[in-house]
Order: C-alpha cells, then sequence, then structure tokens
C-alpha cells in the first residue's frame, strides 16, 4: 500500500507498522458494534476494523486527499466516509443516535480537543482507543500527586477509567515525530452523574490547574466556600495533589449567590 504523505497544518503521522496496527484494533472493547475512526488517513487501522463483520465502521477523515486513497482502496467503505472535521461535526447524529466507541491514531495537534469533545457526549460514547503524543497519554492517565496531573487527567477520569496500554517508538510512522507515543484505553465507568453541578465541576478543575502553582485558597479566589463544608485544610493543598472525588467536594462547598 502506499502512504500518501499528510499534510503538516493536519498535524497528522501515519502509523506504517502493521503489529501495532493490528494491536491497537484489538484492544476496542468485544462488545463493541458501531465504531467511529478519526482520521483514518491511508486505513492502517481501517483494514484491520472491516476484518471484524461484528463492526459497523463510519470514519471520518478532514484531507480531501486521504478521502480519495479511502474511496479508492476500500470500496467497502462506500457511504460510511464522512468527509469532514470531527471537532465541529455533530457527532450526536452519528449510528442514528447510537452509543459508539471511538478509534484513531489522533492528530497531535488536535487530541485533546477530541477528548474535550467525547466528554461532551460521554453519554453516548462508552469508549476511545486512541494513539497519543506519549507526554499527552501519561497525563491523562496521571493520579493525584504527579507533575503530570492536570485538568483533562481530572476531567476524563471523574467519568472514565484509563489505561495506558503501550508505548510506540517514532520510527514506525510516515512522516516520524519527533516525539515518543502511546496508545491508551479510554473506558466510560459507573458514574452517570458526578454528585455536583458539572458545569460548576469544569469550572473549578480549570481555574485551579491554570494557577497550578498556587494554593487552592489563592488560585480559587474568585469563588466563595462554606468552610464547614470543606475537607480539613484542603485549600493548603494544590490542585495535583486533588482527587475527583475532593473537587466534587469543592464544588458542593461552593457558595452559589
Amino acid at each position: 500500500m502506499n502512504y500518501v504523505r499528510p499534510k503538516k497544518h493536519l498535524g497528522q503521522h501515519f502509523l506504517k507498522d502493521e503489529n501495532i496496527a493490528r494491536e491497537i484494533t484489538l484492544s476496542i472493547d468485544e462488545s463493541t458494534t458501531n465504531l467511529l475512526e478519526i482520521g483514518p488517513g491511508t486505513g492502517v487501522l481501517t483494514k484491520h476494523l472491516l476484518k471484524n463483520e461484528r463492526l459497523n465502521l463510519n470514519v471520518i477523515e478532514i484531507d480531501t486527499e486521504s478521502v480519495e486513497f479511502l474511496k479508492t482502496n476500500f470500496p467497502e467503505l462506500e457511504g460510511r466516509i464522512i468527509m469532514g472535521d470531527f471537532l465541529h461535526f455533530p457527532i450526536e447524529n452519528l449510528f442514528n443516535q447510537e452509543s459508539y466507541s471511538i478509534i484513531g491514531n489522533f492528530p497531535y495537534n488536535i487530541s485533546s480537543q477530541i477528548l474535550f469533545k467525547v466528554l461532551e457526549h460521554r453519554s453516548q460514547i462508552p469508549e476511545v482507543v486512541g494513539m497519543f503524543q506519549k507526554e499527552v497519554a501519561e497525563r491523562i492517565a496521571s493520579k493525584p500527586g504527579k507533575k503530570t496531573y492536570g485538568i483533562l487527567s481530572v476531567l476524563l477520569q471523574a467519568y472514565y477509567d484509563i489505561e495506558y496500554l503501550f508505548t510506540v517508538e517514532p520510527h514506525v510512522f510516515v512522516p516520524p515525530p519527533k516525539v515518543k507515543s502511546a496508545v491508551i484505553r479510554v473506558r466510560r465507568n459507573n458514574v452517570k452523574q458526578i454528585n455536583c453541578d458539572d458545569k460548576l465541576f469544569f469550572r473549578i478543575v480549570k481555574t485551579a490547574f491554570n494557577q497550578r502553582r498556587k494554593t487552592l485558597r489563592n488560585a480559587l479566589s474568585v469563588f466563595n466556600f462554606d468552610s464547614e463544608k470543606l475537607a480539613t485544610d484542603i485549600l493548603t493543598k494544590r490542585a495535583e495533589q486533588l482527587s475527583v472525588e475532593d473537587f466534587v467536594g469543592l464544588c458542593n462547598a461552593v457558595i452559589i449567590n
């Protein structure tokens, strides 16, 4: 198969190692039926996914050259290729509004944005398996107390269980990136709704980490808290020290005017 060299502005690095491609596709839960692949490019994942007759596969691709390549080389994808930008596409309407999982070798420059959009549609998306820049993957899977723990760690882990599956070296891509990559699996947990207002929860988490070197008393000074509802000394800590449950506690202690 000939690989189409990606456009630089797409931030895409195409995987060429068939064994890694196969391993990624096998990481999707066995119960999955509806599956959306983001950025299939030259179809290195797609061809393995199409071998699985259980899967109802759709793909979304923004690059016109890649779309033409897919149409030519994978005629079985007829009617299942979406030409568009995942970040601006009404994904809630896919698969007749049924739930579906997501897979992909995600463009590094928008990988975090992809996951923020997944969060917005978490009731419809039970699982994501994807390739990320290693640093981003480690941040997503990071636990409280680590420097890599951040906004995306907390927000995703509130609703999903994260598994760091394996590291991928640069030489297996065309063109090779300057950094290592990693594959992670994000699976919906049993939390349908966290025990506080989710919009306020998102706001508190983002505000706390935007000034992560400060104690929470200073970083969250824009909020008024009911001291009787706060855990002991929690405001003397920094954002990276708090668990999801700690942030929920902060959310519930905010005095709403």
